[in-house]
């Protein structure tokens, strides 16, 4: 007799790549949140939030033209200069156009503020909302979708939220250079160089302690559903530091786009749609990081096999040719017994 031995497969070796992700933890952890953003669609979603960021700034535009139209209708020395200042630098001909056109920019400008307040909040509004809902996806949060008023509701609070954070992170920004200075003309060190390289340092991190408040709103309060702040601030620590960094790289990447005469008139807008499409992205990678984070980690439970029913229908087995002539017989002969009965009991009655 014989017998078969099956060995079981042996575990296919790691190539170098994964073996340096078990080595370094941080850079699993980038692989890992990459993974994350490419699978929730991050790069849609970033398309989707840098649109409606350049669709608000013509209503923000309209904004401000209304704004500055209020302030001339109010100050008539002040409209005489810049009409003066136009007819003297324009063509001959076209300072008179221009001049009618702020004219009539003046008169419309109670419509001019109330269209470009009305295109704003629309704008604003699918703005919030593909940011909620790129975040959201990120932290793969899977609750049910609320109702249309609650969603509209929700972006709106929560872009005024994001109005005031932001608010409130200029003015720390503002407030502490500017006390920064008064202190070092106070003291007579305004002129030392390394008082202002003192300074700068110390606009620095008060620009990133700034930057980390926006961040941390956004990462752990945009969400659909809140998530732990301490995830959150520790992902916005990175968000601030990448943000400055972002800054710095934007600032060289427009100036040498609007070096040439097409890049002059074009330059800046198509600036401002690069800048906007990275800081979407680095906004959802960042929030994917966290979303990696080991304690935020949530552990896949396999779907449960369906259900199949399938009735089970029994056949009870066909008697015999023996069993059906005995039954016929059986029943034959007590037929004939109750017929006798019959009779004789009619009989007995007569």
């Amino acid at each position: 007799m014989s017998a078969t031995i099956y060995g079981t497969a042996e575990p296919a070796e790691k190539t170098k790549f994964e073996q340096i992700r078990e080595k370094y933890p941080w850079l699993d952890h980038v692989v890992r949140a990459g993974a994350r953003y490419t699978e929730k669609h991050g790069d849609h979603y970033a398309a989707a939030i840098t649109y409606f960021s350049i669709l608000a700034l013509v209503p923000l535009l309209m904004i401000a033209f209304a704004a500055a139209a209020f302030v001339l209708a109010n100050n008539q020395q002040l409209l005489d200069q810049i009409s003066v200042s136009i007819t003297q630098a324009a063509p001959p001909g076209l300072g008179d156009l221009l001049n009618q056109v702020i004219q009539q920019a003046i008169q419309q400008r109670n419509a001019v503020g109330i269209v470009g307040l009305l295109g704003a909040l629309y704008s604003g509004l699918g703005w919030m909302g593909n940011l909620r809902e790129a975040l959201s996806e990120q932290w793969d949060q899977r609750g049910d979708p609320p109702t249309v008023v609650k969603r509209y509701a929700g972006d709106l609070l929560a872009m005024i939220g994001l109005g005031v954070a932001l608010a409130l992170s200029f003015a720390i920004t503002a407030v502490a250079n500017g006390a920064g200075r008064i202190v070092a003309e106070f003291l007579g060190l305004a002129g030392q160089a390394w008082v202002q390289v003192v300074l700068s340092l110390i606009g620095i991190v008060i620009t990133l302690a700034a930057n980390w408040l926006v961040f941390l709103w956004v990462i752990a309060r945009l969400p659909r559903e809140p998530v732990t702040l301490r995830s959150a601030g520790r992902a916005a620590i990175l968000a601030s530091i990448g943000f400055v960094i972002l800054q710095q790289i934007m600032t060289f990447y427009i100036a040498s786009v609007t070096n040439s005469p097409a890049g002059a008139a074009f330059g800046p807008i198509i600036g401002l749609l690069v800048f906007a499409n990275f800081v979407s992205r680095f906004i959802l990678f960042v929030t994917a990081w966290a979303a990696t984070l080991k304690e935020n980690e949530r552990e896949e439970v396999p779907e449960p096999a369906p259900v199949i029913v399938r009735p089970a229908v029994s056949v009870g087995r066909a008697p015999g040719a023996r069993t059906t002539a005995g039954l016929l017989g059986a029943g034959a002969v007590l037929g004939a017994v109750g017929g006798l009965l019959g009779i004789n009991g009619m009989r007995r009655r007569r």
